[in-house]
Formats: C-alpha cells, sequence, structure tokens
C-alpha cells in the first residue's frame, strides 16, 4: 500500500522506513515556533528554569510577538516585553516582534519548507502546509518537552483527499474554496486529520492564495493541512533566498485516504461563513444585504499582498459606504511596504479604508477595532466564534477579500462579482 504525504514526512521525522495513519511516532522537529500570546509566559519560562533552562537547538526555535503588538495595554506590553527579554537571554536570534503575524513571518523568513516538521504554539501553524511541510499546533507543555529534547511524540493522521479541478470564476477566490470545503467537512469531521488538497485548481494557485487554504484547515479539526509541493513552491522558496535544506514529498497513487472529497471549481460561487461557525457556509446570494458596521482585511489568513490587490481592484475609484468602517491589516512588514510601494495601499485609503499595523490583534479579538454590542463585521479572517472581536452581542460573516471590498462599498454583504 502506497503513503501519503502526512505518512513519509512523519516516517522520515521519526527515523523509521515506514509509517502508518495511526502509529505514534516519537518524532524531531525541524523548527520549533512560539508566539508572546502562548509563548515563554505559558508555563515554559519557569519550568525551564526547574528542569534545564537551555533550549536544545537555538538556531531552531523562532518566537514572534504578534498578537500584542502594537500593544494595547500596560499588561500586553509586560507580555511583549517578557517574551523579547525571554529570547535575548536564550539567546534566540530568531525574534521578531511589531512585523506581522507569525505564520507569515515564519514563511517569508524560510523558517517553513517542504518535508520538515513545523510545530508551533498557534492553532494556525497549519500555514505552513502549503510549502509542503507537516505543520501544526501544539499546546505550552508540549512545547516545553521540544525546546529541551528537539523531539515529542505524534499520532500520524489518517489523510482526507481534498480534490479541485475546475477554472474559478472571476471574483472567486482561494477563500471560497477553503470556506466551502470546512462547509462541507464541518468543523470536527477532520479532527486529528491531515487534509490533503490536489487537483489543477489547487496547481494552479499562487503560494499566497495556497495559504489561505492551509490555514483554515484546523477549522476542521484537522492536524495538518497539506498541499503537494511544486514548481510554484521552488518559485516561492527561490524569491525569499532558500534554495536548500528541503524535500519534496508526494502521495503515492495507491495511498490510503479515510475519505475523499471532490469539487468543480467552475461552479463555485463566492461564499461567507455566518456567524458564529465557521462551517456555517452559505452562497453570499444568500444572506445579500444584510447590514455591516465593519469590514476587515487582513490576518494571516486574509491579509497577503495577493489579497489587498484584489481588495484593490473592487474598491479603485470607489468609496466605503458612510457609516461602515474599513479596517486593513496586511499580513506582514514587507506585505506592507511592498503594496505600498505599487500604490496598493494608497487606492485603498482612498477608498476610505484605514491602514494598520501588521498584527493579529482585531483577528483575535485584543485591539485594533474590536466590535459593539449589535454591530456586524465582515471579515477575511479565519474564526468568527462568538466574541471572536470584541462584544459577544457582535456577529463576524467570514469572506474573501473581495467580498469584504464589495460589503464595504455597499454597507452590507454584497457578491463581489457585482464589481467586476
Amino acid at each position: 500500500m502506497g503513503k501519503t504525504i502526512a505518512e513519509k514526512i512523519l516516517a522520515k521525522a521519526a527515523g523509521v522506513e515506514v509509517a502508518n495513519a495511526g502509529d505514534i511516532l516519537w518524532v524531531n522537529v525541524d523548527k520549533a515556533m512560539m508566539d508572546d500570546i502562548l509563548g515563554p509566559r505559558v508555563e515554559i519560562a519557569e519550568k525551564m528554569k526547574l528542569i534545564k533552562d537551555e533550549v536544545w537547538d537555538k538556531d531552531k526555535v523562532v518566537i514572534i510577538s504578534d498578537h500584542y503588538t502594537p500593544p494595547a495595554s500596560i499588561k500586553q506590553a509586560e507580555i511583549v516585553k517578557f517574551t523579547r527579554e525571554w529570547a535575548k537571554t536564550h539567546k534566540i536570534d530568531n525574534y521578531y516582534e511589531f512585523v506581522g503575524p507569525c505564520h507569515q513571518i515564519m514563511a517569508e523568513n524560510g523558517h517553513v519548507r517542504p518535508g520538515t516538521v513545523v510545530l508551533g504554539t498557534d492553532s494556525h501553524t497549519c500555514m505552513g502546509g502549503a510549502l509542503g511541510a507537516f505543520a501544526s499546533g501544539v499546546g505550552s507543555t508540549e512545547m516545553l518537552g521540544i525546546l529541551l529534547t528537539g523531539k515529542t511524540w505524534l499520532k500520524v493522521p489518517e489523510t482526507i483527499k481534498v480534490e479541485w479541478k475546475g477554472q474559478l470564476q472571476n471574483g472567486v477566490m482561494a477563500k471560497d474554496m477553503s470556506l466551502k470545503t470546512i462547509g462541507t467537512i464541518g468543523h470536527a469531521g477532520a479532527t486529528y486529520k491531515a487534509v490533503e488538497y490536489v487537483g489543477d485548481t489547487i496547481e494552479s494557485l499562487i503560494m499566497d492564495e495556497r495559504m489561505a487554504i492551509t490555514n483554515m484547515a484546523v477549522e476542521m479539526g484537522a492536524k495538518a493541512g497539506i498541499i503537494p509541493p511544486d514548481a510554484k513552491t521552488i518559485e516561492y522558496l527561490k524569491g525569499i533566498g532558500v534554495t536548500e535544506g528541503y524535500t519534496f514529498y508526494s502521495s503515492d497513487n495507491d495511498a490510503n485516504y479515510c475519505q475523499v472529497l471532490n469539487f468543480d471549481s467552475s461552479k463555485l460561487k463566492p461564499v461567507v461563513a455566518c456567524p458564529n461557525e465557521v462551517d456555517n457556509v452559505t452562497e453570499i446570494e444568500n444572506v445579500a444585504g444584510t447590514k455591516i458596521h465593519q469590514a476587515y482585511i487582513g490576518s494571516c489568513t486574509g491579509g497577503r499582498y495577493n489579497d489587498l490587490e484584489a481588495a484593490a481592484s473592487i474598491l479603485k475609484g470607489k468609496k466605503v459606504k458612510n457609516g461602515v468602517r474599513l479596517l486593513v491589516a496586511p499580513a506582514s512588514q514587507e506585505v506592507y511596504k511592498k503594496a505600498s510601494r505599487d500604490g496598493i495601499l494608497s487606492v485603498l485609503a482612498d477608498a476610505g479604508a484605514v491602514i494598520m499595523a501588521p498584527s493579529c490583534g482585531l483577528c483575535v479579538g485584543v485591539h485594533s477595532g474590536l466590535l459593539a454590542d449589535e454591530e456586524v463585521c465582515i471579515s477575511s479572517s479565519n474564526r468568527n466564534f462568538i466574541g471572536r472581536m470584541g462584544s459577544s452581542k457582535s456577529g463576524i460573516y467570514l469572506g474573501s477579500p473581495m467580498s469584504v471590498a464589495a460589503s464595504a462599498i455597499t454597507g452590507g454583504i454584497t457578491d463581489p462579482r457585482e464589481f467586476i
């Protein structure tokens, strides 16, 4: 029986010849990532002092302060300060702050590579699967063990194969594909499974769009989301200066999948996830006109260059509806600079958008645009749980950056194809 990408990567990481779904393996970790919100401050710092206050390999540890940056309170500032000082004390050179959400920073700086195991203290670490890595979120207790030993145990997951074929309509983005997949599988339908995305539609997507898909694999409960690496992966890696230190894996033709789903991309319409579950997905036309108070384009899911460019194509020459707030947070400082150089940020600002710092802030509901009671937001981010962006009496719809931009113009949830 053939093997899946997940089985192959974990077999290599464990130093065994063959790994099967269900096996429990003791694996070597290639990169360990911590953020400020679930990093050293959460039991790790104190317990390391009690055991052995040394990191197993400083070059393989990355720390990124992104959730509480820029700090909106003294408590947040103290957490960022603690994280910064802990990284300095432990001589972690791979420390970043104020430059954007951790998953984007990990990818941009070459910390995620095909065929590697990347584990981080954030559930959306699975975004790294867009580059053909086995990337997954872990808890702080697991991360403590990783920091000390460079190893952890993982159960080899079963794999769901999700195949997308055909050409997307104008106005339809990878975010729509991701939401459609989640709506079909359900919020717990892929619990502790790997989701492998294949098909000619996936192959046609640029890396920005691939990342939007694997980022949200966890919204189905998945342990990992993986896209087979290809020539576009090589092109992306070369663009960030990575030409070695990785291995391409692909699933065998006779690999065993626990489930196979097939989608026709040409029939996909723009969709949204309605409050208060990511799998509460419907075609955008079914909720068209729903009044919004805020529109958000940003986060590690929907704030990359391609997202901002797509939103600008809708907003160019138009204005945000009076009474609606359009907030834009580029996914990283590099994305911010490129979009600025190319005039994209000017297009968005001219339309009435507020351009914010690259940060997790609003997506995770800790600063930079929280919602009041009864307010409604349409967002290109990844979660719409109760109270996710502020008041527990607010509502969040998730859509593509183009859908968010179109809705900001009309003041109600709007199909972006109306502006194409």
